[in-house]
């Protein structure tokens, strides 16, 4: 069954976070949407510097969680801090876990959890950075190299994208989670 996930970033997402992902899924022969509050294009962080642009495919005000079966949130330190205090997106985020479909998200990622008030109870990692961000929202922090919670699957930083995009996909395969 083809599947559809939504990718929710905004400029300033870490380049490979949202690129490897988005291969990942597409190599399954799924659809992986960006959704973002810009239309247009948004322009990724490259470690160091700005890299590439990504064409937006649906603007966060057009798009319906239900037409999806899952979300990744990709990190970076400006993307986060820009989505975390819209609400449509995290209005976008909640519904997800309300479905209990599958949401994947790396190193900054999970602030946007924590903004939507989704992570207490929640056994996660993220970037160390913001490991007590995550455990004062109420979260059970670990340093691991991904982490699965009930279909929510966290992991650390680029270098963790390997098992992030493999749990991230056996998640969906698996789809709504009780």
């Amino acid at each position: 069954m083809k599947k559809r996930i939504a990718i929710l970033a905004t400029h300033g997402f870490e380049e490979s976070e949202l690129e490897s992902p988005k291969e990942q899924l597409e190599q399954q022969g799924w659809e992986a949407l960006i959704i973002s509050p810009e239309a247009g294009s948004i322009q990724s962080w490259a470690e160091k510097k700005w890299g590439k642009e990504y064409p937006v495919d649906r603007v966060i005000g057009e798009a319906d969680s239900t037409e999806f079966d899952a979300l990744v949130l990709p990190g970076g330190v400006l993307n986060p801090d820009k989505l975390r205090t819209n609400e449509e997106a995290l209005d976008f985020i909640r519904d997800f876990f309300d479905q209990q479909k599958p949401v994947a998200a790396i190193c900054h990622g999970p602030q946007l959890l924590i903004n939507a008030g989704v992570v207490g109870g929640r056994r996660m990692t993220s970037v160390a950075s913001i490991r007590v961000d995550l455990v004062n929202a109420g979260a059970d922090w670990v340093d691991e190299e991904v982490v699965v919670d009930a279909g929510l699957v966290t992991s650390r930083t680029p270098r963790d994208l390997p098992a992030f995009n493999k749990k991230m996909v056996e998640e969906i395969q698996e789809g709504v989670h009780a």
